[in-house]
Parts: structure tokens; C-alpha cells; sequence
């Protein structure tokens, strides 16, 4: 028996990459998956049905179950039906993995309007309506004692952690996502509701061109197989993280990192008003300002 037996999940973007590695291996472990796609092309351009139907037809023949999405995560109400989905067919919503989104990468100096919007909109809001749907249906089960435990588990990046020459719209979108789960954390604890995020290093269509190919040779390790990451993703969906919330976790290879929130590197108190000489004297006490 899986350690997900008799639980339902939602994985967004899930017709490829992480999404779908996160799609089967949610499945192997006993999981139901709604299989949530809108089979967009890299830059959110397009429609097809096809990416979520072959996720679907995988886990079908894998002796699992599942069903298809076609809804954008980035319209309210589309969100709202992707978490319907999944209490339509299933009953009932265990597991929500935000993992939708694309890239379109520009210097911000050179970046459009509708870049910026679009990268957002699929990131930051994206993971915002579907885990808006989600908290409420939880807080619901929860007040009636329906609920044994929730989930949500988004997916932030290296590119908002550490900052990416290019990425201004994808890296502040993933900042932002890391801010919101660390919210989401202490606003769903008392419906016994986790909330983490993950910071995945894999080869995707959205990284491949800087990542490279996989090693030809087979029985070398490939670090940045997609199949890398999920592991951690079904942990986190189980019983076992029941008390792992609020948090940012990378798995990049065999190498498992987590991430510290923002804080207070260092202070200085002068107990009155500064002057601006003041700062401009002091205000190396604290640290090294140069570029990161």
C-alpha cells in the first residue's frame, strides 16, 4: 500500500516536466490525480488537451487513477474548477501541488507589459486562485471534522531565492510565491493544513537550454532528472510532514537544501532620530552593500 492510499490530489501543470513526474509518482504512491493542463506552449501560448491526456493514459496503464484538466490556472474561476474537478470524481481534495507556469525571459529594460503580466499572472496568481479554492474547501472540511489533514505544496524557484539576470517577471513571481506559502503556513495551521514550497533544480523545457541533455551513459546519475524532485513532493503530501509547514525546500540532485526565510542580519539602536550623516557613517556596521 502507497503512503498516499485513499488520498486525492490536484498537480497543476501537469502534462510535462515536474508536473507530470509529480502527476505519476502521486499516483504510484495510491494517490487519485486530477491531471491539470491547459497544454500551453513555453511562452503560455496555445491550447492542446493532449499533454494532460497522456499523463492520464500513463497513470491509467500504471494501474492508477485519473482524470483531465483543460483549465487555466490563471483565471479565478478556472481555478475554481480544477479543485471542482477533483471533488466531482474523487469526493473529496487531499492534496494541492501549484506547479503551472512558463517563461518568457527579457533584461527588464527591454521587458513588455503583457511579458511581465502573463509571467505573473501564471506564477503568483495562478498559484493564488487555485490555493484560494483549495483553503476554502479545507477550512470547510475542517469546521465540519471532515478533514484528517490538507496540503499545498507550490513551487517557488532559485530564480526568486537568489535572483536571475533576465527573469525579473518569473523570479519576483516566485518570490512572491515563497512569501505566500509562508502565509498560507500560519493561516491554515489550525484547519491542520500544511503549506510548503519547493525550489526544484530539473530539466525541463523551461531550463533545458541551459541545463543540457541527459548523460548518455546509463548508469551515470542524472542530477537533473525531474524524477529527482518528486520524491519530495509525495513526502511532503504524506502523513509523514505533518508538522513541516511555512517551509521552502530544494532538492537539486541528491543534494537537499532549505531555504531560510528573510531576516534581521544585524542592527544598530541609537534610541533617538538619525541623522542622514549618521546613516551615512554607520550603516556599514551592518554589512557589505556591494552587489550580490
Amino acid at each position: 500500500m502507497g503512503v498516499l492510499e485513499g488520498k486525492v490530489a490536484v498537480v497543476t501543470g501537469a502534462g510535462r516536466g515536474l508536473g507530470r513526474s509529480h502527476a505519476l509518482a502521486l499516483a504510484q504512491e495510491g494517490a487519485k490525480v486530477v491531471v491539470n493542463d491547459l497544454g500551453a506552449e513555453l511562452d503560455g501560448t496555445g491550447k492542446s488537451s493532449d499533454p494532460a491526456d497522456n499523463v492520464v493514459k500513463e497513470i491509467k496503464e500504471a494501474g492508477g487513477v485519473a482524470v483531465a484538466s483543460y483549465q487555466s490556472v490563471a483565471d479565478f474561476q478556472g481555478a475554481k474548477r480544477i479543485i471542482d474537478c477533483a471533488i466531482d470524481n474523487f469526493g473529496k481534495l487531499d492534496i494541492l501541488v501549484n506547479n503551472a507556469g512558463f517563461v518568457r525571459d527579457r533584461i527588464s529594460f527591454n521587458m513588455p507589459e503583457e511579458d511581465w503580466d502573463a509571467v505573473v499572472a501564471v506564477h503568483l496568481k495562478g498559484t493564488f486562485n487555485c490555493g484560494r479554492w483549495a483553503c476554502a474547501y479545507f477550512r470547510e472540511q475542517s469546521k465540519e471534522g471532515k478533514l484528517e489533514n490538507g496540503r499545498i505544496i507550490s513551487t517557488t524557484s532559485h530564480s526568486g531565492l537568489l535572483g536571475n539576470v533576465g527573469q525579473a517577471n518569473y523570479g519576483a513571481a516566485k518570490a512572491g510565491i515563497a512569501a505566500l506559502t509562508i502565509i498560507w503556513a500560519m493561516e491554515m495551521e489550525r484547519y491542520k493544513v500544511t503549506c510548503n514550497a519547493i525550489a526544484p533544480m530539473a530539466r525541463t523545457r523551461m531550463t533545458e537550454a541551459n541545463i543540457g541533455p541527459p548523460p548518455t551513459d546509463e548508469g551515470q546519475f542524472d542530477e537533473f532528472a525531474t524524477e529527482n524532485v518528486s520524491p519530495l513532493v509525495v513526502y511532503l503530501a504524506s502523513a509523514q510532514a505533518q508538522n513541516v509547514t511555512g517551509r521552502v525546500i530544494s532538492l537539486r540532485g541528491g543534494k537537499l537544501e532549505l531555504f531560510q526565510p528573510w531576516h534581521v542580519a544585524k542592527s544598530i539602536d541609537i534610541g533617538r532620530r538619525w541623522t542622514v550623516n549618521e546613516i551615512g557613517e554607520r550603516i556599514h556596521q551592518l554589512g557589505d552593500f556591494s552587489a550580490p
